[in-house]
């Protein structure tokens, strides 16, 4: 997708776990499509990080505080 001049896709990393957030992290900043906006340890910080940042995508831990 990156090649045809798209932008990458934006995402937001939410999840409590800091080794989860490391991995997912270093997956997607390693594909030229994605891009990761910012990353939230609990559901608090994944909202304003989401307003402010407003990603393409959020992938988010649903159990987590």
């Amino acid at each position: 997708m990156s090649g045809l001049g798209e932008r990458p896709i934006r995402l937001l990393i939410a999840d409590d776990h800091p080794v989860v957030r490391d991995g997912l992290s270093g997956m997607f900043a390693a594909d030229p499509d994605f891009e990761v906006a910012g990353e939230a340890g609990d559901g608090s910080q994944a909202l304003r990080l989401a307003d402010a940042l407003r990603p393409d995508v959020i992938l988010m831990d649903l159990r987590m505080p």
